[in-house]
């Protein structure tokens, strides 16, 4: 689902992304490397909500990623369906340093297709790939799991800024692509129907949106299922 806020202006989109994960597997420091540049060696867990909302330029358009971070709920087994709402992309997170949060992936997301869209756009992220000696969950185990769950994969590093902002960017630029056939296809469809109401009637008709998109949908964004 893309959600449009009325100060905007009509060619913006504006696209919720959640992060997802164990706690400590590094997701509120991929958030401040990818927003702000920026790194905290000694970070705490996250406490209360948090989020960043950051500009990207795909084909021309000016997107507004808004990235939410699960405010150290997830210690307590307590992200809430509130936290999911809205929420078209995801990055699922797992720490290649400690394979318990890999074994804890399917459980993620279950919750995650349980509390939003099950066509939310999601990459598994293999976060602190710097960590290289101590690593205990191999590239090539990421990236079975990500074939078998259909999600798209890379192994990212907070610290040295390894592959985040191509993380963001390969879920904002999914979406908007997804949107994108939605609202050619809805076009197409109009066409066709006002065409066939053209000739029933004999004169044009204007049709109205009924779910579909119409253009100015198209310009701030619409849902799809």
């Amino acid at each position: 689902m893309a959600f449009y806020s009325e100060d905007e202006q009509l060619e913006d989109y504006l696209f919720k992304i959640v992060l997802v994960g164990e706690s400590a597997v590094g997701k509120s420091n991929l958030l401040s490397r990818f927003a702000r540049n920026e790194f905290y060696p000694n970070s705490k867990s996250t406490i209360g909500v948090e989020f960043q909302t950051q500009k990207m330029k795909i084909n021309g358009k000016e997107i507004k990623a808004q990235i939410w971070d699960t405010a150290g709920q997830e210690r307590f087994r307590a992200v809430t369906s509130a936290y999911y709402r809205g929420a078209v992309g995801a990055l699922l997170v797992y720490d290649i340093s400690r394979r318990k949060t890999f074994d804890n992936v399917r459980r993620w997301l279950n919750e995650l297709h349980t509390h939003s869209d099950m066509n939310v756009v999601t990459i598994l992220v293999g976060n602190k790939c710097d960590l290289k000696d101590a690593r205990e969950v191999s590239t090539e185990e990421g990236q079975a799991l990500a074939e078998k769950e259909n999600l798209f994969f890379t192994e990212t590093s907070a610290f040295d800024n390894s592959n985040v902002y191509s993380a963001f960017e390969r879920v904002v630029k999914e979406i908007y692509d997804i949107l994108s056939r939605k609202v050619l296809e809805s076009q197409e469809l109009q066409q066709k129907e006002a065409g066939g109401r053209r000739l029933a009637n004999g004169k044009p008709v204007v049709l109205q949106s009924n779910g579909n998109y119409n253009g100015d949908e198209a310009k701030r964004g619409c849902c799809w299922g």
